[in-house]
């Protein structure tokens, strides 16, 4: 894969989305390691993964500069069984989507002394197939979710249904924002990190507030 072909996908994202400014998480998860070195070279340094051994794999074949100086996003549906493996190996979990997941993060981030970086995954549409909170499950659950050491609440993340007019992705994305916002302004959360949008919808997913999204075809086809 050459690096110019990543470098102009990146840059012509960035025209989309001016003047805005979210981090682009890259997602290599069906991509070789060299994607990751030549998307590096393009100047990304955010990288998103949900096949846990697959990525760890790549993480390790990766150049120490290349992984000190890089994040390492987990963005896929988290199972129990594999919570510390991706403890050890990433530095954001984005898809915390229950009370149960995010207590064994806490034990095994508490294990090795690590503050592991999580944002909460809300199920803002209700769509039965997809994972997360839904709006009056998280209300129930904050106060314990906060209360958990070895974790920091960093933010949302959601993920609009499949196929979704304009209209729809509007009505979806806004609501994340105003979840955010609700719950940053009570103090729950340490930071305001929304990660929404995908190569499909990320254009109105900044539009309505995104600070992270998840860029994968867009950026290596």
């Amino acid at each position: 894969m050459a690096i110019n072909v990543i470098e102009n996908n990146l840059l012509h994202i960035k025209q989309n989305i001016a003047p805005y400014t979210p981090r682009i998480i890259a997602v290599t998860k069906y991509y070789d390691r060299e994607a990751i070195l030549d998307a590096y070279s393009a100047g990304l340094r955010d990288f998103g993964e949900s096949r846990v051994n697959d990525a760890i794999e790549k993480i390790e074949s990766l150049p120490n500069e290349i992984r000190k100086e890089s994040f390492f996003h987990f963005i896929g549906h988290l199972q129990t069984n594999k919570v510390e493996k991706v403890v050890k190996y990433f530095d954001y979990i984005q898809s915390v989507d229950s009370l149960r997941l995010a207590k064994i993060i806490s034990e095994s981030a508490a294990k090795i002394n690590k503050i592991q970086n999580v944002l909460i995954q809300v199920n803002i549409s209700g769509e039965v197939q997809k994972f997360g909170f839904e709006e009056k499950e998280l209300e129930n659950c904050i106060d314990e979710l906060v209360k958990l050491e070895g974790i920091k609440l960093n933010g949302l993340m959601c993920m609009a249904p499949f196929g979704a007019d304009n209209d729809e992705l509007d009505k979806v994305f806004s609501k994340a924002q105003s979840l955010l916002n609700q719950y940053s302004s009570k103090g729950y959360l340490k930071a305001q990190e929304l990660s929404m949008g995908m190569s499909d919808d990320y254009e109105r997913a900044v539009k309505n507030g995104a600070t992270m999204i998840r860029i994968g075809r867009l950026l290596f086809n």
